[in-house]
């Protein structure tokens, strides 16, 4: 199946599935299309803007889920209103992760409401240098937008690398600085001393769509919707095995039921979901039901991270699925350290043993030793990731390891 480039929109889920808030210019929207459905974007004081955001409860929309005003309100501390040290803004618009159509989506259809909170975040913290990292299609979408209007002339845009670790903020700024795409081992935080030392904020595109309408109706409008803790919509990739693959708006709070019902698979078919991307977790179809916020998916290790949801059918080998992921991910290592170099290529093989049924059992026990090994002693996050996804898949699917022990798949193999 292809993925759509254009939103996905579909009644069957009722409110849980909204396409109403990013998307409400139409698809492919130009400048004008935008205004009329926005309107103009406000100039609000800093510290106004800062205590709105504050007050939205909003979270980025990247994977990390970090509150936007305490990233924003410490590179404004850390710069102390000093010229030479001026903060610089960067919107990451990457997708390293395969599983991800979500940024992209949202770059070609509505890029003015990215640039709009691109422009409203380098106010609140006088960001001196603001650039926007993107790729192919989509960066020609930012270069057309950003020539529609004279407020974004100062955006730098810059073509951003393939591979799985080179969308992470520090291999970003590594880019923009050193054209070098590998994460770096920060000792201080960006926000405190980023590109060319000064302190630099890297927020997701989609984190600054959702600031540009926090900037527009505020707080209160943004928390009616969604999860408490973590209100608002997010956009969602939905892929695997369902009817049709796509890009949805989702409502914070949504079930994996609720926005898995919009494309109307049949949930018996279904053995379980990759919740979060390659860095996720599973989650078996009986907890589908669960929504997706970190603190409902946190019995399976789970958060929503990027907006990933990857359907498994009931007759696919999960440990056959799982292998080929870990595998991938152990071939994505920039061998910056001794836990991707080693650690993962090893995990990976002792993977691969337990789906090919050579003594799961020993493996198993294996690869939950050496996950302990390889979580934070990395260069970046890579290790801890791949650790999480192999200790899900042996706590989700320990039936099947205990199957393939008795030489035989309780799944049918692809």
């Amino acid at each position: 199946m292809t993925m759509t480039t254009e939103p996905t929109t579909s009644r069957a889920a009722g409110r849980a599935v909204d396409a109403g808030r990013l998307f409400a210019a139409g698809v492919h929207a130009d400048l004008d299309a935008h205004r009329r459905a926005y309107g103009d974007l406000p100039v609000r004081n800093p510290d106004a803007m800062l205590a709105e955001l504050e007050a939205s409860g909003l979270t980025g929309r990247g994977g990390a889920a970090f509150p936007v005003h305490r990233k924003l309100a410490a590179a404004r501390q850390a710069a102390g209103g000093r010229r030479g040290r001026a903060p610089i803004l960067i919107a990451n618009g990457t997708e390293g992760e395969p599983l991800s159509s979500k940024d992209a989506v949202l770059l070609r259809n509505a890029p003015h409401l990215v640039i709009d909170g691109l422009l409203s975040a380098a106010r609140t913290i006088a960001a001196r240098n603001v650039l926007i990292v993107a790729e192919g299609d989509s960066l020609r979408a930012v270069e057309r937008a950003i020539a529609e209007r004279p407020d974004a002339r100062g955006i730098e845009v810059v073509e951003g690398a393939e591979g799985f670790v080179s969308g992470e903020a520090s291999a970003l700024v590594n880019l923009i600085g050193n054209d070098d795409p590998r994460p770096v081992d920060h000792t201080a935080r960006l926000t405190t001393a980023g590109l060319r030392g000064r302190p630099t904020v890297v927020q997701n595109v989609e984190t600054l769509a959702h600031l540009a309408l926090v900037a527009r109706r505020g707080a209160t409008w943004f928390r009616s919707v969604g999860d408490p803790v973590d209100p608002g919509t997010r956009l969602v990739t939905v892929s695997g095995d369902v009817p049709r693959e796509g890009v949805f708006e989702v409502r914070t709070d949504a079930t994996i039921r609720e926005v898995l019902a919009a494309l109307r698979p049949d949930f018996g078919a279904i053995a379980a979901a990759l919740v979060g991307g390659y860095h996720g977790a599973w989650v078996p179809e009986r907890s589908f039901d669960l929504p997706l916020t970190a603190l409902d998916l946190a019995p399976f290790d789970a958060t929503p991270g990027a907006g990933i949801i990857r359907v498994l059918g009931a007759d696919h080998c999960a440990l056959s699925a799982t292998a080929r992921i870990v595998r991938y991910l152990a071939e994505q290592s920039t061998g910056q350290c001794g836990p991707c170099v080693f650690g993962l290529p090893t995990m990976a093989d002792r993977f691969s043993a337990i789906a090919s049924g050579h003594a799961p059992i020993e493996n198993a026990a294996d690869l939950t030793r050496l996950a302990g090994l390889v979580v934070g002693r990395g260069s970046c996050h890579h290790p801890d990731g791949t650790a999480r996804l192999v200790r899900s898949a042996l706590a989700v699917f320990a039936e099947d390891v205990r199957s393939h022990a008795r030489g035989r798949c309780v799944r049918r193999s692809r």
